[in-house]
């Protein structure tokens, strides 16, 4: 999918080295279509980052999409320059008047705190209360998915003994369900948090669905009522080096972290690790504008 996103955009020159499809605003002008327009809502820190992920895995259907990041105001990031937010990120007021295709909710590194204590939640739940009527369907990303299933359906999180970290295995259900539809019986999805979500609430709620788990990780994909709302909780789209970035920033830190499973090889945090998880994440993007944004969004918004 031809993304189209701001002509200066800094990882715009990394996207196109990569050689995937990056549509700037002088190009798109020219095409009669109606494209998909995206809103992603970046609450991680370093927001660059997750820019150039998530675009890489937004780009590979045959649609155009329009992009546009938006940030909270009640809370400022302390890692991103404040020319580039005010540069290429608009504000919730500056988009809230007309409806939208989609919207990304990223994770965010919060989850030790209670949802309530986060300094933008008020924002958050006002973001989300909004895309009830607003948006055709809404991803939630490893944070964004414990605190969307918390605020929309009461689904509470809970501490994990210790960080989990690493690439791990995991299974689909269902596997006529559209999200999931192309992938192999097994795959690989990278997590990083300390935090889980409660299974028994999510299969207990009947407008939930767990159409993937893995059995150390435990629910990995969660369809709110049949696609309105869509839950990730792990981080399909980290770069190959994510993890092992978050590795030795902890040891820097004196964590004292282990190795993330599955990742080096041979556990060899000195060996550069293989990604292995790339494939996943582009079906899974792929899939989710397609079946549930595509199909479902009307022409005119």
């Amino acid at each position: 999918m031809p993304i189209k996103i701001d002509n200066d955009l800094p990882v715009k020159k990394i996207l196109e080295q990569e050689n995937i499809f990056v549509m700037d605003e002088n190009r798109a002008l020219s095409q009669d279509i109606r494209p998909l327009d995206i809103l992603i809502l970046n609450l991680m820190p370093l927001k660059e980052d997750t820019e150039l992920q998530l675009l890489r895995s937004l780009s590979n259907t045959p649609l155009q999409v329009n992009i546009t990041f938006i940030r909270t105001m009640s809370y400022e990031s302390k890692h991103t320059s404040l020319a580039h937010l005010e540069r290429f990120y608009s504000d919730f007021d500056a988009v809230k008047n007309r409806r939208w295709d989609g919207l990304i909710i990223t994770g965010a590194p919060v989850e030790k705190m209670e949802f309530e204590e986060v300094e933008y939640w008020e924002e958050l739940t006002h973001i989300m209360d909004w895309s009830e009527k607003n948006v055709t369907s809404t991803i939630h990303i490893c944070w964004g998915a414990q605190a969307g299933l918390y605020y929309r359906y009461g689904v509470p999180k809970y501490d994990l003994p210790k960080k989990l970290s690493g690439v791990y295995k995991h299974y689909t259900f269902h596997k006529r369900t559209p999200l999931v539809r192309g992938f192999d019986d097994s795959f690989l999805v990278p997590h990083s948090r300390y935090t889980g979500v409660d299974k028994e609430s999510i299969v207990n709620n009947p407008r939930l669905e767990i159409v993937s788990e893995s059995k150390i990780t435990g629910p990995y994909l969660i369809i709110g009522d049949g696609g309105k709302n869509i839950f990730v909780t792990g981080h399909p789209e980290y770069d190959t080096l994510t993890l092992d970035q978050e590795y030795k920033r902890d040891i820097g830190r004196g964590l004292n972290p282990e190795i993330p499973v599955n990742y080096y090889p041979d556990d060899n945090p000195e060996e550069a690790p293989i990604k292995s998880w790339r494939c996943h994440a582009n079906t899974l993007y792929t899939n989710w504008l397609n079946y549930y944004v595509y199909q479902v969004t009307p022409y005119v918004l």
